[in-house]
């Protein structure tokens, strides 16, 4: 059997069990959008971090523990607000469809 994500992000270098990971892709219609923007906000609706989604609309972040939220910005749409919970030890993979 094959070790690799499918599909997904490499996690190749990452000590998942010593980070919260949140990571997913962002799609329009089934394809990946690679001009979005997605916000982490905190259990408060606080702005914490933004990267932009890579060609294949995929995007990561390193969060602390517990309940966040992720809005997806990109042209043509309204955001999208996309609730997630992240825990050490483990990754969150999001599907976010705009």
């Amino acid at each position: 059997m094959c070790g690799a994500t499918e599909g997904g992000l490499s996690l190749d270098g990452v000590n998942v069990a010593k980070e919260a990971v949140i990571q997913g892709q962002v799609t329009r219609g089934g394809e990946p959008v690679g001009s979005a923007y997605v916000r982490l906000l905190d259990g408060t609706g606080e702005f914490t971090a933004e990267v932009p989604t890579s060609a294949t609309g995929h995007f990561r972040f390193f969060a602390g523990e517990g309940e966040w939220t992720l809005r997806t910005l990109a042209p043509r749409t309204e955001p999208v607000d996309t609730r997630v919970r992240a825990a050490v030890g483990s990754v969150a993979e999001v599907a976010v469809a705009i």
